[in-house]
């Protein structure tokens, strides 16, 4: 079955069930200061799941797009992808366990409308309960009755079988589907089940997370008023089995890619086609390469890109032709990847271009050391330059000397442990957090905007933005360093409307009609038919601001506090950033 109708199916399965299709929202999360991106599908659904209304309702389906940086470097391998597409069926305190475990099954089963598996090859999990939840003997009740025997449903502890968004917010057990990719397993006991995954000889294809209690300081204290049901499974994964595959890179959705580049080291081959295909995606969602947080990231994976496509001896303009492949292949699913093609292309060629001459100072700087290099060299070189630790140790190995790989391995552990810290993400309702001093400076935010387009012209536009309870942080297009005089026009002119108390309001209107009224839009953001709109307007109905928003602010701008700039500086090319506070 071809990714487009597995897309299909799913989508039209759960519409003809009253759910609303949605778009997928940016990899780039609005104001969320917990996460680089978008990391899981239930991430843009945050404050709907925590009880805002949404605008289509109860019942919603879409395919989200998502990246997960914390395993770079264990791409290559059969499982491990960068970025990924989450498929997911949601009900906000509408359906529960009996519709969300009976539909799982037929879509996985059904001939008809679902995507045809054996039912005979199926497994299922559920929650063993421990001291803060019972186990979840309804639902292993509810699979029984749609056709699971007793015998292949299984109960595991809650690291397995409960999902939780770290120490505070909804959470509750799940329910998971797994599949026997050989066809001979049969029956199994608990332990061969155990077994067989961790082998992967079954593989987990759908997860079914019911959130029914509420965690606080790491504590699960109280069953929630309202219960949601949150299921995901992984497009490339489910392609996998349904195309029978053995691994996600001989599906339809990596071949044309893979196709472009010469035969050789498979690991090599792999790494290329997964990380300019996370690269062309975030570059789409506005994010462009730097030297910090979501910018670093893809000038990581490009660069890795650069390094094992010459790895393969690819010829000069690879890359290139691998993103026009990429925006054909995606350009009907996501219309915006298409739009920014020639963009997109001109981003990979120029940072190409930027890496090949930092490799000539890599090796300049390896000429400087002289004897032996440790491993904390071997690192600064391989983070500062993107210079490859086992061309280090070619290079020293020449001259008789030696890279001291076990320091090496320790640095680059603690570097990664602090990618996965920053990339992890958290349920954080599209904030930092939910504080009050969050929720002030998030609104002071849109007032920055205003500010900076009132005094800088209507051209800026926002490029990104990061709010904790300590400041806010914003990016935005502009070629040049403000004066101090434009820095204080802006603050004076912040200030100015925080003194003057005025209304803020959440206006749901249709997406056009936004955009009729000149609403600010996140770029590379794709919004959904109806649309919030948050409207920063005086008492005589004049807008100060107008933005597509998911909120939460306050509902006055009087009380904010007293706005300061505290650094403004360049982002990127042509985006500068500003950090400023709230006493």
């Amino acid at each position: 079955m071809h990714s487009s109708e597995i897309r299909k199916r799913f989508l039209t399965f759960f519409e003809k069930r009253g759910h609303a299709v949605i778009p997928s929202s940016s990899l780039v999360p609005e104001g969320d200061s917990s996460t680089l991106f978008t990391t899981a599908g239930m991430q843009p659904l945050a404050p709907y799941l925590l009880g805002q209304k949404h605008p289509k309702g109860a019942r919603l389906v879409d395919i989200q797009k998502c990246v997960r940086t914390g395993d770079i470097d264990e791409v290559g391998d059969n499982r491990h992808l960068t970025f990924f597409e989450m498929m997911g069926n949601w009900s906000l305190n509408d359906y529960f366990k009996d519709n969300a475990i009976s539909w799982s099954y037929e879509l996985l089963t059904s001939m008809d409308e679902g995507f045809g598996l054996d039912p005979k090859r199926l497994y299922v999990t559920c929650f063993a309960g421990d001291e803060n939840a019972p186990k979840d003997e309804e639902s292993a009740r509810i699979w029984q009755s749609v056709g699971i025997p007793e015998n292949r449903i299984y109960y595991l502890g809650a690291n397995d079988n409960w999902w939780s968004p770290g120490d505070n917010g909804p959470c509750g057990p799940d329910t998971e589907m797994f599949y026997d990719l050989t066809g001979t397993l049969g029956d199994l006991s608990h332990d061969e089940f155990v077994a067989a995954s961790e082998r992967g000889d079954v593989v987990e294809i759908w997860n079914d997370v019911f959130m029914e209690y509420e965690k606080k300081d790491g504590k699960v204290v109280e069953k929630l008023e309202q219960q949601n049901v949150d299921t995901g499974a992984g497009l490339e994964r489910l392609a996998t089995v349904l195309q029978k595959k053995d691994t996600v890179f001989e599906t339809d959705l990596f071949v044309p890619i893979l196709s472009t580049l010469p035969k050789g080291d498979e690991k090599a081959r792999r790494i290329v086609t997964d990380h300019m295909r996370a690269a062309v995606f975030m570059i789409t969602d506005g994010v462009e390469p730097s030297n910090t947080d979501r910018g670093y990231v893809v000038r990581r994976l490009i660069r890795r890109a650069v390094r094992y496509a010459d790895v393969l001896e690819a010829p000069e303009g690879t890359l290139s032709k691998i993103v026009k492949v990429i925006t054909k292949e995606y350009g009907e699913v996501y219309s915006n990847i298409l739009q920014n093609d020639k963009m997109i292309e001109n981003v990979v060629t120029g940072e190409e271009e930027k890496f090949r001459k930092t490799l000539e100072k890599g090796l300049k700087e390896i000429e400087k050391i002289q004897g032996d290099i440790s491993g904390k060299q071997a690192f600064d070189l391989y983070q500062t330059y993107g210079f490859p630790v086992g061309m280090t140790g070619d290079i020293v190995r020449e001259r008789g000397n030696t890279v001291d790989m076990l320091e090496f391995a320790k640095e680059l552990t603690a570097h990664q442990e602090s990618s996965r810290t920053a990339s992890a993400g958290k349920f954080k309702g599209g904030l930092g957090d939910h504080s009050e001093k969050t929720v002030k400076l998030h609104t002071a935010h849109h007032l920055l905007l205003a500010a900076l387009q009132k005094v800088l012209g209507k051209d800026i536009k926002q490029r990104g933005s990061n709010i904790t309870p300590e400041r806010l942080r914003m990016d935005f297009s502009f070629d040049r360093k403000l004066t101090s005089e434009e820095k204080e026009q802006v603050e004076n002119q912040v200030n100015e409307w925080i003194d003057a108390g005025i209304a803020v309001v959440r206006r749901e209107m249709p997406r056009e009609e936004a955009e009729r009224l000149g609403a600010e839009m996140e770029f590379g953001q794709k919004y959904p038919d109806t649309v919030s709109v948050y409207f920063v307007e005086d008492a005589n109905g004049n807008a100060i601001s107008k933005e597509f928003c998911g909120g939460p602010h306050v509902e006055n701008t009087q009380g904010l506090g007293h706005f300061t700039i505290l650094k403004e500086e360049a982002s990127s090319a042509g985006v500068r950033r500003i950090k400023a506070k709230l006493d």
